[in-house]
């Protein structure tokens, strides 16, 4: 077997990183190609010497420390992109490994793409777990899910190979949503296509996080390829590592599945837009955990639930929802939603007979300028374009009709409910095999209403997808509210096309 990873893995033209590797067929050919509109390979190394090194018990929070095989200078001539990184033995066996090149400076862009590798790091588990789950155990079939989970572990090291399901998964993968509606007294299911989940042994884990064939990759096709737009890239922990990262920038974007976000990103985003910056969220489930980097960004720390039980005694370092109230900054603050009051649509049996589109109730929104959209109108049920993991708030009618925000959990008071459509934050008793890995219901009902009983646990399991927009400081937030936009993009959905120009087209607000 061959494995690899980068010991760095965002850098500018001119630096430097490490690509250590491990096989037991060597030597090894390295390819290393820019995955935007098309796939532009950048460099080819043949006859790459490579060890055959010991993975450690412990590689999946230690790292497994293997020397570099050799050492990679990105080019002056490297666009600011994702980049491929396929290394290949002499059986003809390959591994893949990712990085993100950064602008050269004083070269960037107006508008940066922020790619999901907290989300990424999170759910990858290569050498048997990560911090959902006893990955291994659970795929050799012999542990129960509830207790595979038990097995998660909250320290992740950078320093090691992705599970290539998850990173580089082979053509076809199926997206994270049921195309149709359930019919009548079917037995849910989960995924576009079981069948291929079956014949590649996909774990629960391998489609929600990375970049091929996931949900960035759909969206910058997209954007460079149809749109022909230019824009730069940068990772989560850029912005963590860095409290200037942003100043060069007009827009940034987030696309898919944002989940993970530290404090100090946090702190970069939000004064971004407080000084006027365009927040672009084209993501579901968006910034829902607390995490922390550690040693330089070679560890990741994410206890999830187990946070304030596992960590300093302090409390504000910990890691567990962002809505906990002990940080006393619910994500809603700077997304204007929350997986908490959204759910999840057309998956399993949560609201699996669901339109799979928003209903729209503000058709003269600005960001709804010039797309044919009428009171009522549902857009996106043909894509779907809701479905997986969405982000909502609580809503009331006000008096002339339209939806409301309640703010509740940071929701701000200035949100504008531009569509909507019902969600589910986990399955509800009934004759069928839940499918959806159990939440916490008791501490979400907790932190949403104050109310862990029984009846509190069943308000949370009532949410609704939102897609939405509010003015924060002197920038402006817009809120897809869904996992698959990116998906209505790839559909050449008009409607979808026509918000999304509107969005990246409203100018920021920068001093």
């Amino acid at each position: 077997m061959i494995a690899c990873y980068a010991d760095r893995t965002s850098l500018r033209p001119g630096e430097s990183f490490g690509l250590c590797a491990s096989g037991d067929h060597g030597p090894v050919s390295v390819e290393i190609a820019r995955v935007g509109a098309e796939r532009t390979v950048v460099l080819r190394l043949e006859g790459v010497a490579v060890g055959d090194h010991p993975t450690p018990a412990d590689a999946v929070s230690a790292g497994c420390n293997w020397p570099a095989a050799v050492a990679i200078t990105v080019g002056a001539d490297w666009r600011s992109g994702y980049y491929d990184i396929a290394v290949t033995d002499a059986a003809g066996e390959t591994a893949h490994h990712f990085l993100c090149v950064r602008a050269a400076r004083g070269r960037e862009q107006r508008e940066v793409l922020v790619l999901t590798t907290n989300t990424w790091h999170a759910y990858n588990y290569w050498g048997g777990q990560n911090a959902y789950c006893d990955v291994a155990a659970l795929m050799e079939g012999g542990v129960p899910l509830p207790q595979a989970m038990e097995g998660a572990v909250g320290v992740l090291s950078t320093q090691r190979p992705f599970a290539q399901m998850l990173l580089a998964p082979p053509p076809g993968m199926p997206r994270l949503v049921n195309m149709t509606k359930r019919g009548f007294q079917r037995r849910p299911w989960a995924g576009a296509d079981s069948a291929w989940s079956r014949d590649h042994r996909q774990s629960p884990y391998d489609g929600s996080a990375g970049f091929l064939q996931k949900w960035e990759e759909v969206y910058v096709r997209w954007a460079e390829g149809i749109e022909g737009r230019t824009f730069d890239y940068l990772t989560d922990h850029d912005l963590d590592a860095e409290p200037d990262a942003l100043d060069p920038y007009e827009r940034v974007i987030h696309v898919g599945h944002s989940e993970y976000w530290s404090g100090p990103q946090r702190d970069v985003v939000e004064a971004f837009t407080d000084r006027g910056g365009a927040l672009i969220i084209l993501s579901g489930n968006t910034a829902f955990w607390k995490v922390r980097w550690e040693d330089g960004g070679r560890r990741m720390i994410c206890h999830k639930w187990k946070g304030l039980e596992a960590e300093a005694p302090d409390g504000l370092a910990a890691t567990h929802l962002w809505s906990h109230p002990l940080f006393g900054r619910p994500e809603a603050t700077m997304t204007g939603l929350s997986f908490i009051f959204g759910g999840y649509h057309r998956l399993g049996n949560c609201v699996a007979r669901g339109a799979g589109g928003f209903t729209i109730y503000r058709p003269d929104h600005w960001a709804l300028a010039g797309a044919d959209l009428y009171w009522g109108d549902v857009i996106g049920d043909q894509v779907p374009l809701i479905g997986y993991e969405n982000d909502g708030c609580a809503i009331t009618f006000d008096d002339t009709g339209l939806p409301a925000p309640v703010s509740r959990l940071g929701v701000p008071d200035n949100l504008e409910i531009i569509g909507m459509a019902p969600a589910a934050f986990a399955e509800v008793d009934s004759p069928y095999a839940p499918l959806i890995p159990p939440e916490q219901l008791d501490v979400v009902a907790e932190i949403a209403f104050g109310d862990a009983s029984p009846a509190g646990q069943a308000r949370v399991l009532r949410g609704h997808a939102v897609m939405a927009s509010f003015e924060r400081g002197r920038g402006f937030v817009f809120n897809s509210g869904t996992t698959e936009w990116a998906h209505g993009l790839a559909a050449r959905d008009p409607f979808v096309e026509q918000i999304t120009r509107n969005v990246l087209a409203r100018p920021a607000n920068l001093a």
